[in-house]
């Protein structure tokens, strides 16, 4: 089917979407497509009464429903209705997403949306296989474990991918019988708007998925220290992360999951496969020019195989064919906005001042919106911003070393430990630097997520708190207590 399509014929969802229902609101955040910056919609600002009503929505809706009490498989043929229903509107929900982020039409149809819809399905599984244990005690006692729901959940969701992210959240939380209000980010709403309505459409009772719009200092700081909001999950920043944990502090004690920032090491030993390293590699920072937490930013080589690393990068890297996210046959993506591209711009400037020497790229493309050139420094020192600061753009750094040592001294970073990819032929060897590796998770001759949606992501360090994915994630939407029974 033809994917390509119209901006300006797109229908998009207007206001909050509570109770079931949108509710209308004018005005707000300027919004311009990161394709072509044009001006194109406004998004509303929900203040801290409208975040207490969709809180106040989600907690009747959670009583009124039933839904954490009522049959565990009757949550799970739900959520597999929502997720047929997310399949079926599948290019609509792209569409949304194209119009407004950095997400190429044709990668989100592929993509984005079957994975958003597995999501579903995978965390919808859990409602009626994971529960209360029974535990040893003494022949006089019965000991229980058992988990019930927090109540409602509080989520924030990021823009680099909007509605894979909200299947992080929404996905666990409904699953563990929960209810939730989401803010996405005020730059990239719309698909998540609609993905709530389908819920609705699927039979998942209304009130139970509340999408409020804003901003983080307004919007997003009423949701976090709400009363009878019990738990937060956001991804994004480690800036952001840190104003939240204050938040909470100022406010109370909740449980929370963050998924935070990330610089991530791509460590290659001359055994490796260069052409699977140089794809892997090029791929990592290509794919959505880079604005991914996990972004595999950092080249760590041996040094003997450095240039012909390089090399086959620097081709990789001539391949990518950059166009507005509504082209079907683009696949290199624009930055979100002129404020993110600047900064892109001024770390890449000061690392070349600060010594290094570009390879390729360092530029704006020419061309309408907010593209930048995939870019690749070698000849940088650890202290260089590029190598220090998350770019969250489409800039590799190159740096060589002699052994494992050496290697892993400058894959560590002092503030990130998102995630790590390894090449080498070598078990042995893969399996000992692994051990040694500050990451969460640590990718051994590839470097991207698949669609095993068991294996949780979270980070070490200042990568955050907690899981997302997995039976981990399902496990953070459910609190526990301890039964002891005397016999």
């Amino acid at each position: 089917m033809a994917l390509s399509f119209d901006p300006d014929a797109t229908q998009l969802p207007k206001g909050h979407f509570i109770g079931g229902r949108y509710i209308d609101a004018k005005g707000g955040l300027p919004m311009r497509r990161p394709s072509d910056a044009v001006a194109y919609a406004e998004c509303p600002v929900a203040d801290a009464d409208l975040v207490d009503q969709a809180v106040s929505t989600a907690k009747r809706a959670l009583k009124e429903s039933g839904w954490s009490t009522r049959r565990p498989r009757e949550r799970t043929n739900a959520m597999h209705r929502w997720a047929d229903l997310i399949e079926a509107e599948g290019e609509t929900l792209a569409r949304l997403e194209a119009v407004s982020s950095t997400r190429p039409i044709s990668q989100l149809i592929q993509g984005d949306v079957a994975v958003t819809a597995e999501q579903i399905r995978f965390f919808a599984e859990f409602a009626d296989k994971e529960g209360s244990d029974l535990v040893p005690t003494g022949d006089d006692s019965l000991g229980l474990i058992m988990t019930e729901p927090y109540g409602v959940v509080g989520a924030i969701t990021p823009w680099n991918f909007p509605l894979s992210m909200a299947g992080w959240k929404l996905g666990p939380a409904l699953a563990a019988g929960n209810a939730i209000v989401l803010k996405p980010s005020e730059m990239t709403p719309f698909s998540t708007l609609y993905v709530a309505e389908l819920a609705v459409r699927a039979g998942i009772p209304a009130g139970l998925i509340n999408i409020v719009l804003g901003d983080g200092r307004t919007t997003g700081t009423a949701i976090t220290g709400h009363p009878d909001i019990s738990k937060v999950s956001f991804t994004g920043s480690t800036a952001a992360g840190s104003a939240i944990m204050a938040n909470i502090a100022r406010t109370g004690v909740k449980p929370m999951t963050l998924e935070l920032g990330g610089k991530s090491p791509q460590i290659v030993f001359a055994d490796a496969d260069l052409t699977l390293a140089a794809n892997a590699i090029a791929s990592s920072i290509v794919v959505n020019a880079g604005q991914a937490c996990v972004a595999g930013s950092r080249i760590i080589v041996e040094k003997s195989t450095a240039e012909s690393l390089a090399l086959a990068i620097l081709a990789r890297m001539q391949t990518i064919k950059p166009g507005p996210t509504w082209d079907e046959t683009s696949d290199y993506s624009p930055i979100i906005s002129e404020r993110q591209i600047d900064r892109i711009d001024a770390i890449v400037r000061a690392a070349i001042d600060a010594g290094a020497e570009c390879l390729t790229g360092a530029k704006r493309l020419n061309r309408d919106g907010y593209f930048y050139a995939p870019t690749l420094l070698s000849h940088v020192r650890q202290d260089s911003p590029a190598v220090v600061e998350e770019i969250f753009g489409p800039v590799l750094t190159l740096q060589t070393f002699t052994d494992e040592e050496e290697a892993l001294a400058l894959a560590d970073h002092p503030t990130y430990g998102l995630a790590a990819g390894l090449f080498t032929r070598d078990l042995s060897r893969a399996i000992r630097l692994t051990r040694r590796l500050q990451a969460g998770t640590v990718w051994i001759n590839r470097y991207s997520r698949s669609r095993d949606h068991i294996l949780p992501t979270g980070g070490y360090k200042q990568s955050g708190i907690g899981k997302d994915l997995g039976r981990a994630a399902y496990q953070a939407n459910r609190k526990s207590k301890s039964v002891l029974i005397n016999l």
